[in-house]
């Protein structure tokens, strides 16, 4: 009696010792911002007859919710507001948090007309086909993290409109950090998005 007694005490605290395996471990709960106020348009960035286009395209930035990864900080819940859409230092990652230790992780790019940091030497083409289809300057490549495919519908109307607004705002010098493929360290920090389902 005593000998079973002991088993049943033995694997009881082996049971409490061990600890299962809980994947987000390491991360935290953090609350986004999810609109941001877009900038003003520049004074004499557009011809006057162009002011109903540039208002809808700020409209519609906002609308859209660009700031809230396209702004640093935001991803974080305290959006940089004297750098809006200048990109986030706040990467993305796009790939599965329970099973890569190190994600794929891209940081969203600044979407001012910055020439050096920005979108200031992109055509407007290049930029309609960011927004719309989420092509980016690095051959053709789907911006993994970009949601294309919900403003793949927008009007020719609308796409112009809002690449017009994009050109009318304050060019910001900011450089965002490159892209870490998957199964690398990254060196700044990251939030994870996505819905995962239970096998």
């Amino acid at each position: 009696m005593r000998y079973r007694g002991f088993s049943l005490l033995s694997l009881l605290v082996l049971c409490a010792c061990a600890t299962p395996y809980d994947p987000l471990e390491d991360y935290e709960e953090v609350e986004a911002t999810t609109n941001i106020d877009a900038p003003e348009p520049q004074p004499g960035t557009f011809a006057p007859e162009n002011r109903y286009q540039v208002e809808r395209g700020e409209y519609l930035v906002e609308l859209l919710g660009c700031g809230a990864c396209h702004t640093g900080g935001a991803l974080h819940g305290n959006p940089d507001m004297e750098r809006p859409l200048a990109g986030s230092r706040i990467g993305i990652a796009h790939t599965n948090p329970l099973e890569h230790g190190y994600p794929g992780v891209v940081y969203p790019s600044n979407i001012t007309p910055d020439e050096e940091t920005g979108i200031g030497s992109l055509s407007d083409r290049q930029i309609a086909n960011a927004i719309r289809a989420g092509i980016g300057k690095h051959a053709g490549r789907r911006i993994t993290v970009m949601p294309w495919q919900g403003y793949a519908r927008l009007t020719e109307e609308d796409l112009t409109a809002i690449v017009s607004y994009l050109r009318s705002i304050k060019p910001i010098r900011h450089e965002v950090p490159d892209s870490v493929p998957p199964g690398t360290k990254a060196t700044n920090p990251y939030v994870h998005f996505g819905v995962y389902q239970s096998r």
